[in-house]
């Protein structure tokens, strides 16, 4: 919990599925003890069953998800707690959306290969998102621009050398 002299953090950790977003905020709150949401579960039903269907989401489709969490991460941050939550944030404008008026905002660019990534995602059970929208992710994926707030970061090390370089890179830390 962060004071009133000391303004919160949004960590948004980022990147394409597999990359290890969720791994990677749980390691991130487990040291910082800072509120976790996931980004996933704000999404609208719709947009989950399109995923499943192996139907990529669009701008549209995405619009009222990246509104849904810009409202989650504006309560958190009027009320003065730093928090970490997932979210791919492939494009600027969908950063430019979060950003917009939550001065907290910090992104954490997850960055992994992608033949690591069709690997994790080959093994991984229990997600609507499949494997075979990954190429449609790798495409939007922009990376941060030099003036947006956050760092990239390799997410191919273990999850906890990657959530000391990330809590090191913190702003204020």
């Amino acid at each position: 919990m962060t004071t009133a002299a000391e303004p919160s953090t949004t960590v948004v950790v980022m990147g394409v599925s597999g990359s290890g977003k969720t791994t990677l905020a749980e390691g991130l709150v487990a040291r910082l003890g800072w509120e976790f949401a996931e980004g996933d579960e704000f999404h609208p039903p719709e947009n989950v069953a399109k995923m499943r269907a192996g139907i990529p989401l669009d701008d549209g489709d995405r619009e009222p998800w990246l509104r849904s969490l810009a409202d989650w991460i504006g309560e958190r941050e009027a009320a003065g707690r730093s928090v970490v939550v997932t979210c791919s944030a492939l494009k600027r404008t969908y950063r430019d959306v979060l950003r917009d008026g939550h001065p907290s905002v910090w992104f954490a660019h997850v960055s992994v290969d992608r033949e690591v990534l069709r690997d994790r995602l080959g093994r991984r059970t229990g997600h609507y998102m499949p494997a075979s929208l990954l190429d449609s992710q790798l495409a939007l994926l922009e990376p941060l621009a030099e003036e947006e707030p956050g760092t990239t970061v390799s997410g191919d090390g273990t999850p906890e050398a990657v959530v000391e370089e990330l809590v090191a890179r913190l702003p204020g830390r």
